[in-house]
């Protein structure tokens, strides 16, 4: 039996998880306060107000430290190809400077290194960083050489979702040309090509279909005047694009469960709002269709939006004349990692950054 801490830092929060195999035995959050938070200028200056809290969760709960792997959640790096990779002192330094942007999971791989540095053995991982970049040269280009196109998704949650349905069905991952779409506050449809993301839409702050936090793709002539009308901050306007944008900006929510609530009681304007977003994710899907030539082997809907039929339906209903649609909800990072964990310990050779 191998024992397994999974760390995945969020926003306001340290998710924290402890596997034996595949077994998860403990799962617990680390809750951090807004305000404790703001006091610390960058993310990285949160390190060691975290880790102390990670520690004393352990000792309260009676956790030792006595683990043969620990799996961090993977942060903003430059790009990756997808798959495990060992920390060091490279990808630390990458994730210390964070040219890509500054993001809570970046401390996902300082904490998992401070703590298995004090277990004798054990070393501290990654997998599947949002910076996972498999993109065909021609899925790079844009309309300007100044911007190509990049690659930041929800690798962790699209590959796991994409090797739990190979397995249901018989294959490999690697085998299969699918689809995934993942449905969260941010949403990432992907083409993925025998086991490649050869394309996908730039999820953080970039493009793609309305989500419940994010604008997606926007009229960029009227974007740029609004950058240029003095009304807004340039902090302003990238929180309009990420965090305010969408669902939000429009109906002021990103609870999709109880905005269908609301749709269904009648509130037609969240109703046409929540029918905009899954005609937007349901284009972007098309899209990826069309990237893989037809030849796709099924359509997957993830994150935690999959749960509510009333999305759900509204997408199949666009999609499902050209493709199997499986559904998949939720986003079980943890385990994810837990997963990738394993198979180094099954002898999975790891990446170096």
């Amino acid at each position: 039996m191998h024992k397994i801490l999974v760390i995945n830092p969020g926003s306001t929060s340290t998710k924290v998880a402890v596997y034996e195999d595949d077994k998860q035995t403990e799962l617990f959050s680390v809750r951090h306060s807004v305000e404790k938070l703001m006091e610390f200028p960058h993310v990285i200056d949160q390190f060691d107000f975290r880790y102390e809290l990670i520690m004393n969760s352990l000792r309260e709960k009676g956790l030792a430290l006595d683990f043969s792997i620990i799996m961090g959640r993977g942060g903003m790096l430059p790009p990756v190809q997808s798959g495990v990779y060992e920390v060091n002192e490279r990808m630390l330094a990458a994730l210390r400077k964070a040219e890509r942007g500054e993001h809570a999971s970046n401390l996902g791989a300082f904490l998992a290194d401070k703590i298995a540095r004090q277990i004798p053995g054990c070393k501290a991982y990654i997998a599947d960083p949002v910076a996972v970049d498999e993109l065909d040269d021609v899925a790079r280009v844009s309309g300007l050489p100044e911007i190509p196109r990049q690659s930041i998704f929800h690798a962790l949650n699209h590959k796991a979702a994409g090797r739990y349905h190979a397995a249901k069905v018989g294959k490999k991952y690697e085998e299969l040309n699918l689809v995934i779409a993942h449905l969260g506050g941010g949403v990432t449809v992907a083409a993925h090509r025998q086991g490649r993301v050869v394309d996908v839409n730039q999820g953080l702050d970039g493009y793609g279909p309305i989500s419940p936090e994010r604008a997606g793709t926007l009229d960029n002539g009227r974007l740029v005047r609004l950058c240029f009308s003095g009304k807004y901050t340039e902090n302003e306007l990238l929180r309009k694009l990420a965090g305010k944008g969408g669902l939000i900006a429009h109906v002021g929510s990103n609870d999709v469960q109880e905005l269908v609530k609301k749709a269904e009681g009648g509130d037609t304007h969240v109703a046409s709002m929540l029918h905009a977003m899954s005609y937007t994710i349901g284009k972007e899907i098309g899209a990826m269709l069309a990237v893989l030539k037809g030849k796709a082997d099924g359509v997957i809907l993830t994150g935690g939006v999959a749960f509510n039929d009333y999305v759900v339906r509204d997408i199949k209903e666009m999609i499902e004349p050209y493709a199997a649609v499986f559904v998949y909800p939720g986003e079980d990072e943890m385990t994810a990692l837990a997963a990738n964990g394993l198979r180094v310990i099954n002898g999975e050779k790891a990446k170096i950054f």
